[in-house]
């Protein structure tokens, strides 16, 4: 091999093939010894104890070189030294104890979303590892209560707001106005659910919202019908009517770029090297803020944005114009953050975490699924975008939900045949057998997040489900016996931003309680990490850039202490993190004691203040009045998707995150 070793050299060095056109392939020794000049850049090998490539033609290998961002060959580091000829090269050996498997991609995460809840008091059903330290899991509402009460003592100001992210009342029961009211009867208590779809608030909160009786008379009755007004409590349609009245406590300027920092910092740590929001933010300054954190040069990841296809379809009813529109929001992004290019989110039915997604069954105790988009909307923005050619992405979860979506597949495939369109079903939540040969049959992809099956099974065997549909949730076992392309995602904070636990979770299948739920829906190891690597590029249109270590691709590895496709099962989720390499660059994740974990949080307020530096006049307009997101939305600002302030929007995946951002548009008081 040592004579053999031959690469596609346009990507890596010079022009000699392009994707276009046949490959042509030339010996790494013959080209060195040709141009010995000097003209040729300094190759980088590193050694590894091993090497995972997802090549099929080379699964394993000992080293890998690098050019510049570019990987330019694989093999053992004798073959590769040999084959190097009289081009300069050094040997790196910080991995040398180390795995090398391809980057880790975060294949469906909402970095906005994240950073207001991992911003504010975590109080989850499970432990959150932050860079700041690990919150542990909420043992019961008495639990909740005591630490809320904790957390309220520790405000300074007896008039900031007190938020609150992760109750979930499946496990811990009703959560009331007037329980929240003994915490603080003065303070605002906004408590986020852990769906993110739903509210509670004290009776201070509702005071300062200006959220009162009369207030509520006024709602439309789908936002009265899903609130409960005498226990503070409000979700899904309620949510967007609550959200203008305590959005401006939630979306504060410091935190939301201090919780994207911290997002930041938690998703390297986790070797995530690329990722994407489905359905990126519609209100351009917000985004800018964003891109202030994420769009920087020293970014560890980079970050893409799909369209959000619905609230660009509600808002235009001219079809030329919504793709115009969707089009026009490519030039948002800079830096590390860019737009997927053709590519767009549309949302079937609710959420898992609030128990509203549409299933054939009806649910124990009776309740009814919600639809986040109305049948006769979904279908004219399925035909529109599938008819420009776009890549589509549906929120679904429930075998209901999933039922309309394939109906809209395999009605637009007769009516207009597409080849190799990959729409991707995500979520995934509860499905049916006799599905999964439809899903095959209509060429779709399947994006899962198998973390479901382990904070939910054991509650929703109990809980509206019953203990069928509860274990298998996220059948993934039959996905891949019948060879349909699937990945994994996390959507945090729906689930930790943590591909090795998401791996742990597909591959074991074990609850909260230790059980293993839906045997027969376990994956293989390999598909585990093919879920967070090639195939979670391949859903993203990047499998020729990014997800396996070939030749040519850009230099994205994820450095293990272990290999999570041999190591006992059961230990996946406990692999150590070294760092990343990405693009060429070698990134380790910081080595904390719990002392230096605190005092990151004094290096987050000065990368704060280095954003804030180099954004200065940016910044500057938008920090006039109360913050960015109030002078965002004056109605004169021509930057907006839309051209009256109603019809300004923005979405981040959260019917809550929407409403809170859009209530600014609608409010007439300026402090």
């Amino acid at each position: 091999m040592t004579h053999s070793i031959r690469i596609i050299y346009l990507l890596a060095l010079l022009s000699l093939t392009s994707p276009s056109s046949p490959a042509q392939t030339i010996s790494l020794q013959e080209m060195g010894s040709r141009l010995a000049d000097g003209s040729l850049p300094k190759i980088t090998i590193y050694q590894a104890r091993e090497v995972l490539t997802l090549d099929p033609a080379k699964p394993r290998a000992e080293a890998v070189a690098v050019v510049g961002s570019r990987i330019l060959a694989t093999g053992t580091l004798d073959e590769l030294k040999a084959a190097v000829g009289d081009q300069e090269f050094r040997v790196d050996e910080t991995f040398k104890e180390k795995v090398i498997v391809p980057g880790f991609i975060s294949q469906h995460d909402h970095p906005v979303l994240s950073a207001l809840t991992q911003a504010s008091e975590v109080l989850s059903i499970e432990d959150w590892v932050l860079p700041s330290g690990t919150v542990p899991a909420v043992k019961d509402k008495a639990d909740f209560l005591g630490r809320l009460s904790e957390a309220e003592k520790q405000l300074q100001d007896p008039t900031e707001p007190l938020v609150s992210w992760g109750y979930h009342e499946s496990f811990f029961g009703k959560l009331t106005r007037v329980e929240l009211d003994t915490v603080s009867p003065a303070r605002p208590i906004v408590i986020w659910g852990r769906s993110c779809h739903e509210v509670f608030l004290n009776s201070a909160a509702m005071q300062v919202g200006g959220l009162t009786r009369v207030v509520f008379s006024g709602w439309t009755p789908s936002e009265q019908k899903q609130s409960d007004f005498e226990n503070g409590h409000f979700w899904e349609q309620g949510v967007f009517a609550a959200g203008r009245h305590v959005g401006r406590m939630i979306a504060t300027p410091e935190r939301l770029q201090r919780g994207l920092i911290i997002a930041r910092d938690y998703m390297h740590s986790k070797g995530i090297t690329c990722g994407n929001e489905p359905g990126g933010i519609l209100i351009k300054p917000l985004q800018d803020v964003v891109n202030s954190v994420f769009g920087q040069p020293s970014m560890p990841f980079r970050w893409s944005y799909m369209v959000d296809g619905k609230s660009i379809c509600d808002k235009y009813q001219d079809d030329a114009q919504v793709i115009a529109e969707s089009q026009k929001l490519s030039t948002w992004y800079g830096g590390m953050t860019s737009q997927a290019e053709k590519m767009v989110k549309l949302f079937a039915d609710g959420a898992i975490f609030s128990q509203l997604m549409q299933v054939r069954e009806p649910y124990l105790d009776g309740h009814q699924g919600e639809w986040m988009t109305d049948l006769d909307v979904f279908e004219r923005a399925f035909r529109i975008y599938w008819d420009a050619g776009y890549q589509i992405h549906i929120h679904v979860n429930g075998d209901a939900g999933l039922d309309r979506v394939l109906n809209a597949l395999e009605k637009n495939m007769r009516r207009n045949p597409r080849f190799n369109h990959r729409t991707t079903i995500v979520h995934f939540a509860v499905s049916a057998k006799d599905q999964v040969a439809r899903i095959k049959q209509l060429g779709c992809l399947v994006s899962g997040n198998p973390y479901y099956v382990t904070s939910l099974a054991d509650n929703y065997s109990k809980v509206g489900l019953g203990p069928q549909r509860a274990n298998e949730m996220v059948r993934m076992g039959d996905i891949e016996r019948a060879g349909i392309s699937y990945s994994y995602h996390s959507d945090m904070p729906m689930a930790p931003a943590d591909p090795l636990f998401l791996m742990w979770c597909g591959v074991n299948r074990i609850t909260t309680s230790g059980r293993v739920a839906g045997e027969n829906q376990r994956v293989s190891r390999e598909g585990a990490l093919r879920a967070v690597t090639i195939e979670a590029a391949y859903s993203l249109k990047m499998e020729q850039e990014i997800g396996s270590i070939v030749s040519g691709k850009l230099a994205n590895f994820t450095i293990l202490d272990e290999n999570p496709v041999t190591c006992e099962p059961m230990r996946i989720r406990e692999i150590g993190v070294w760092g990343t390499v990405h693009e060429g660059r070698v990134l380790a994740v910081p080595r904390t004691t719990d002392a230096q974990a605190r005092r990151r949080i004094s290096r987050s307020d000065q990368d704060l203040a280095s954003i804030r530096a180099l954004n200065a006049a940016q910044l500057a307009a938008m920090e006039q009045g109360v913050g960015y997101l109030e002078t965002f939305l004056t109605p004169s600002r021509p930057d907006f998707v839309g051209s009256q302030p109603q019809d300004r929007i923005c979405t981040c995946g959260s019917p809550l995150i929407h409403e809170m951002l859009s209530s600014f548009l609608h409010s007439d008081s300026r402090e």
